[in-house]
C-alpha cells in the first residue's frame, strides 16, 4: 500500500467530471490495490472521506470511514448515484483534504439514498443519515468537479483551521 499525493485546489482535475469505472475492472488486482491506497491515504491525512479525483485519478470512486458512535462505516462507492434526497436539511462544518486548513458551513440534505458498486462489484443500495449522508454528498461532489466552497451560501463562515479551533469549534458537533 502507498500514501498517494493529494490534489489541491487549483489542480484542474478537481474541476472535472470523473469518468465511470468499468464494473469488469473492479475485481482486478490493480483496482483493489488502488482502493487500499485510497484508504491508506485518507487515514494518513486524517480524513473521513476521499474521492479518486483528490488523488489525481479521474474515476468515480469514493472511500469513507470514521470510527465512533456517530461515525461512518468503512464504505466504498463505485459509480455512485444519489437516488433520493430526504426533505430535511442540516448545516455542518466541512473541510477538505484538497483545501488545506479551511472550514466552512454547508447546508445539505440530512438523508440520502445512494446506489453504487462496492469493492466486490456488487450493486448496493445505501440509506444514510447525518454525518454519513453529508460525507457521501461531499465526496460525490468531487466526482462532479465541485468543492465544498462551491456549496457554501454564507462565505462569512469560511475560516482558517486555527481560527476555527479558537472561535467556532465549540459550536461544532462534527466536521467533515
Amino acid at each position: 500500500m502507498a500514501v498517494l499525493p493529494i490534489a489541491k485546489i487549483g489542480n484542474p482535475i478537481l474541476r472535472q467530471i470523473a469518468n465511470p469505472v468499468d464494473p469488469a475492472s473492479i475485481g482486478s488486482r490493480c483496482f483493489q490495490e488502488f482502493l487500499d491506497d485510497m484508504f491508506e491515504t485518507m487515514v494518513h491525512y486524517e480524513g473521513i472521506g476521499l474521492a479518486a479525483p483528490q488523488v489525481a485519478q479521474s474515476e468515480q470512486v469514493v472511500v469513507m470511514e470514521c470510527e465512533g458512535s456517530n461515525g461512518i462505516p468503512k464504505t466504498v462507492l463505485i459509480n455512485p448515484k444519489i437516488v433520493f434526497y430526504g426533505p430535511t436539511q442540516s448545516e455542518m462544518w466541512e473541510g477538505c483534504l484538497s483545501i488545506d486548513n479551511m472550514r466552512g458551513k454547508v447546508i445539505r440534505p440530512s438523508m440520502v439514498r445512494v446506489q453504487a458498486y462496492d469493492r466486490q462489484g456488487v450493486l448496493q443500495d445505501i440509506e444514510a443519515n447525518g454525518l454519513y449522508a453529508v460525507c457521501i454528498q461531499h465526496e460525490m461532489d468531487h466526482l462532479l468537479g465541485k468543492l465544498f466552497i462551491d456549496r457554501m451560501t454564507d462565505m462569512s463562515t469560511l475560516t482558517q483551521l486555527e481560527e476555527f479551533d479558537v472561535y467556532w469549534k465549540e459550536e461544532s458537533a462534527s466536521v467533515i
